[in-house]
């Protein structure tokens, strides 16, 4: 067996444990929000920063607009985005919160304490664990 096949000695692995074991982990949580995790990733796109154009949503996410598209349609259905097309240019479509959809925020704003609470980290641990994930981000 060639040492570097072995599932221990892969980077990748334990990157992909670790996002599923942490989105099941928000599981609950988001539960109580009714939002699933790709749906509050929107939200939290759309509380920082306001209306939003898809394409531009989905570049924060590093999503398209094939999966954005019908994620986005469900938070409509519950009252949470509105979805409008562009005045200048038709295929443009913006997304923009209604007032249920902000409301929401001041439930939401117990979330990233409550998931804090599972993993077990100390802050500086986890600043630590995200800046490296950030640059390997940046770097692919």
């Amino acid at each position: 067996m060639y040492e570097q096949l072995k599932l221990n000695n892969q980077l990748c692995f334990p990157l992909y444990a670790l996002s599923k074991e942490i989105t099941r982990r928000y599981t609950p949580f988001l539960d109580a929000l009714d939002l699933t995790y790709p749906q509050y990733l929107v939200m939290l796109v759309l509380w920082e920063h306001g209306g939003q154009r898809v394409s531009d949503i989905g570049a924060k996410l590093m999503l398209d607009s094939g999966t954005l598209t019908p994620l986005l349609k469900r938070l409509q259905s519950k009252g949470l985005v509105e979805r409008s097309r562009g005045t200048d240019d038709e295929r443009s479509v913006h997304i923009r919160l209604t007032e249920a959809g902000q409301a929401l925020e001041r439930r939401a704003a117990e979330v990233p304490q409550q998931l804090a609470g599972c993993l077990k980290m100390n802050a500086a641990e986890a600043e630590a664990l995200r800046e490296a994930v950030r640059k390997i981000l940046e770097n692919i």
